[in-house]
């Protein structure tokens, strides 16, 4: 079912702070910035070997990154698997008994369908699911 891990998110107070530590450190760039509104966030992603570093900076109080930080300050938030058909995944972890943050896939960063598995269900952890 899981085919690799896509991502890893980590939440952050200033996206600038993390590009000017990566880019003096280790002379790299992000392989892509974007805002994904719907979350409330901006993020920006740094391809290592086969997976991203995705750093996740809230754009307003009440997103779920701003709530994550006031909780636990900077840190992983979640750790994001493909798999090949989100749908389906998805009902088969609803019929096991898995508690869903979504039910249905929804659009999240680089335009690839996203859900997520509530941590209560998965010993703690968020999980994300990701299709492209």
């Amino acid at each position: 079912m899981l085919k690799k891990i896509d991502h890893i998110g980590i939440a952050v107070q200033d996206l600038q702070e993390i590009k000017k530590t990566l880019s003096d450190a280790f002379e790299i760039l992000p392989e892509f910035e974007e805002e994904v509104s719907d979350q409330k966030v901006k993020v920006i992603g740094y391809q290592i070997g086969e997976s991203i570093v995705e750093y996740l900076q809230p754009t307003s109080p009440d997103s779920p990154i701003a709530r994550f930080l006031d909780k636990k300050g900077t840190g992983i938030h979640h750790i994001a698997y493909r798999v090949d058909n989100l749908a389906v995944t998805l009902q088969k972890l609803q019929d096991k008994g898995f508690q869903l943050i979504d039910t249905l896939p929804r659009l999240g960063a680089e335009g690839k369908k996203i859900a997520f598995i509530h941590p209560k269900s998965t010993n703690g952890i968020l999980i994300e699911l990701c299709e492209t």
